[in-house]
C-alpha cells in the first residue's frame, strides 16, 4: 500500500484513535479485508485512489480482519469485503462485497461534506 495522509491501516489497538476519534474531524471510510478475499483485492485499489482523488474529504482506514480478530468480532463481520462509514463517532453508512467506481462515488456522497 502506497504511503499516504488520506489510508492508513489500523489495529485493534489503534482502532478507536483512527475511526472514532478521527471520525470528528472528517468522515472515515473503514475497508475490512483479508488477504484471500479477491473481491477485497479488487475493491482496494479503487477505494484507494477516490482517497487519494478527494484527498482529505475521507480517510480510508483498512482493516486486516485474519489479524485482527477482535475487531472483526465487534462488527460481527460475516462477508468481506465490508465498508463501513463513520462521522461524528457513529457507523452512518455501510456496504458489503464490491461496487463499480461509480456506485462508490455515489455511496461516498451520502456522508461526504
Amino acid at each position: 500500500m502506497p504511503a499516504s495522509a488520506w489510508i492508513k491501516d489500523s489495529t485493534a489497538a489503534t482502532f478507536e484513535a483512527d475511526v472514532i476519534k478521527k471520525s470528528f474531524e472528517l468522515p472515515v471510510v473503514v475497508d475490512f479485508w483479508a488477504p484471500w478475499c479477491q473481491p477485497c483485492k479488487q475493491l482496494a485499489p479503487l477505494l484507494e485512489k477516490l482517497a487519494e482523488e478527494l484527498a482529505g474529504k475521507f480517510l480510508l482506514v483498512k482493516v486486516n480482519i485474519e489479524v485482527e480478530q477482535q475487531i472483526a468480532q465487534a462488527f460481527q463481520i460475516q462477508s468481506i469485503p465490508l465498508v463501513v462509514a463513520f462521522r461524528d463517532g457513529q457507523l452512518v453508512n455501510e456496504f458489503a462485497g464490491l461496487l463499480p467506481e461509480p456506485q462508490l462515488r455515489q455511496w461516498l456522497e451520502t456522508f461526504l461534506p
